[in-house]
């Protein structure tokens, strides 16, 4: 049964107003981010798709995957990516404590710093909570930390092993609009849906005249 909404609700938006779940921009542009990687069996491919439309993403790295695989990391950013924390190793907030919590995004923290190539100064600021689940306490805390907590307002559900690949495409193609934050995940388990899913969604609203930027704030 799935227990997620393609679009997020206006009351959930409404009952947390600190986390950014959208943006309003008077120009045609798409927040495109990427959760879970960065790994070699997916990220490249969707760096190549990116790249066809100088369409720029942000992508929210789990910090053990950016040790396993700095490279890819790199290349992320050195073709004009925003990277964001995604937590070590993706641990649930409604499962943990909140030292623990805290702890994890920390070391992923260090993480992302610790593997950029030495002539990268970025700021590693942007804050996604693995599964969507955070509490407030630990919204109030990590905002005082300085991280922006980006949400969304789009869910392509491109992680939902029960949903085909055209309602997957249906989900980003009816819902998406300008400002949007959607989410894809650059993940073994995603893949099937994302390579049939990104290079129709860049085309469809490349032809209407969006383009697609990277977080910034």
């Amino acid at each position: 049964m799935k227990l997620y909404t393609a679009k997020t609700p206006k009351l959930v938006k409404w009952l947390f107003p600190s986390l950014v779940w959208e943006f309003s921009v008077t120009e045609k542009k798409i927040y495109l981010t990427f959760d879970d990687g960065p790994i070699p069996e997916v990220t490249p491919w969707v760096l190549e798709q990116l790249a066809v439309y100088n369409a720029k993403a942000t992508f929210f790295c789990i910090g053990d995957n950016v040790q396993k695989h700095p490279a890819i990391y790199n290349e992320i950013i050195s073709q004009g990516h925003a990277i964001g924390n995604h937590t070590q190793h993706h641990v649930n907030a409604w499962k943990v404590s909140n030292e623990t919590y805290l702890s994890d995004t920390k070391l992923a923290h260090e993480s992302l710093l610790n593997a950029l190539e030495s002539h990268q100064n970025i700021p590693v600021h942007l804050f996604r909570p693995p599964y969507g689940k955070i509490t407030p306490q630990l919204s109030k805390k990590l905002r005082k930390l300085g991280y922006k907590i980006i949400m969304w307002n789009v869910l392509s559900g491109d992680f939902d092993k029960d949903l085909s690949q055209e309602k997957c495409l249906a989900y980003v193609m009816n819902n998406t609009e300008a400002g949007s934050i959607i989410v894809f995940h650059d993940s073994l388990k995603a893949y099937n849906k994302l390579t049939y899913v990104l290079p129709k969604i860049l085309k469809h609203f490349s032809n209407l005249g969006y383009t697609f930027d990277r977080i910034t704030i």
